[in-house]
């Protein structure tokens, strides 16, 4: 009786405290997510895979779960035992990242992944992501030392050590991801921006000479080709965006309907990099506009919090959590409209895969903590 009270007051004091708008955003995301998961996978996995057609669903069911879970655990620990324990994890998901290039699993000539007892597939890059934010604006916060230059010397060598390791992969969609990250804490940090600027100019020229020079980076070269010139023969990663964007043009305003799109069957990963294209052919631009504006939402209720928020270190975690979702919500978009080249990135909340819920399921509970009454802390 005492553990069920315990129990009773414990979640309590929890929903008491956290933003339930905030909250109610996220489950509704992680909601339609799920339901485009079943649209978008079940034929996949009853022609395909020659199994149960709601295979994929199930299984995202589950990763849904798990991330609720995640999001509760996180959300609930006090602010400073948030922060202990992520650098912990921080060089955790560091670790197994560096034991990609070693043990890791080639899929269409990338290693990117890890086979775990417990998490088969599993991208290291995308569980370190949220606690790179933490390690950054802990670095950058820091009242052990005075050294601004010292400070922004210490997270320029942490992104070159993962910009590397993304590289070897080779990731250079995460690898912008996780610079763009890095500078949207730097600037908000107040450093010259002229500083900024040069190395911006020093980062990108060095990203160009590996496209140009190197040849485990032809396939990003080949990609920049077909986006600027659709003529030139560069294989499925042109064809896949040509269906997108023509599965978007199709489906106009108001879809064609449940289970009549085309897309999920011609593109392979349709459930996990083009899930806009998907719902967009199914449900229409209309859809669409009504899901990215869920986001604007989403960041919006994020920045308003921000603004009565008296820690420095908190506001950094959270500009960063949020820019981190916006940037990638913007690369899958803009990739699905043929606004940038193609890049395999996930959308946020509704793409299909275990390492990308459980990413986004850190960084939700971060947020619903760092947002939430500080009463109890």
């Amino acid at each position: 009786m005492q553990s069920d009270s315990f129990l009773y007051k414990f979640y309590y004091q929890w929903w008491k405290n956290i933003d339930k708008s905030i909250f109610f955003l996220i489950t509704l995301l992680f909601t339609i997510g799920l339901f485009f998961s079943l649209v978008s996978t079940s034929l996949i996995a009853s022609d395909k895979l020659d199994t149960n057609s709601y295979f994929f669903f199930f299984k995202h069911l589950i990763y849904i779960f798990i991330g609720i879970f995640i999001i509760f655990i996180f959300s609930s620990i006090k602010t400073d035992l948030l922060f202990k324990y992520s650098l912990v994890l921080f060089f955790v998901a560091l670790i197994s990242l560096f034991l990609v290039p070693v043990i890791g699993i080639e899929v269409k000539g990338s290693k990117r992944w890890i086979d775990l007892f417990f998490l088969p597939r599993f991208q290291p890059i995308e569980v370190l992501k949220p606690f790179l934010i933490i390690m950054l604006s802990t670095i950058l916060c820091s009242s052990k030392n005075s050294n601004l230059y010292l400070k922004y010397l210490l997270s320029v060598i942490l992104i070159l050590i993962i910009s590397s390791l993304l590289m070897m992969q080779p990731d250079i969609g995460q690898t912008l991801l996780v610079v763009f990250s890095w500078a949207v804490l730097i600037f908000t940090s107040g450093i010259n921006i002229l500083f900024l600027f040069g190395f911006s100019i020093l980062a990108f020229s060095f990203l160009a000479y590996l496209i140009v020079y190197v040849p485990k980076f032809d396939y990003i070269q080949s990609r920049i080709f077909s986006f600027f010139n659709r003529d030139r023969d560069t294989g499925t990663h042109n064809f896949q965006s040509d269906k997108a964007i023509d599965s978007i043009t199709s489906g106009g305003f108001f879809g064609k309907g449940i289970g009549e799109g085309t897309l999920k069957n011609q593109v392979p990963e349709a459930h996990t990099d083009y899930i806009i294209s998907v719902i967009s052919e199914e449900f229409g631009v209309v859809a669409i506009i009504l899901i990215l504006l869920l986001f604007l939402m989403f960041i919006y209720m994020v920045f308003k919090k921000i603004n009565y928020e008296k820690s420095d270190k908190i506001k950094l975690v959270l500009i960063g959590c949020v820019s981190l979702i916006l940037m990638q919500v913007t690369i899958h978009v803009g990739v699905n409209i043929r606004l940038f080249p193609t890049t395999g990135m996930t959308l946020p909340f509704l793409s299909y895969g275990g390492s990308s819920i459980i990413s986004i399921s850190i960084l939700s509970g971060i947020i619903l903590n760092l947002t939430k009454r500080k009463i109890n802390n």
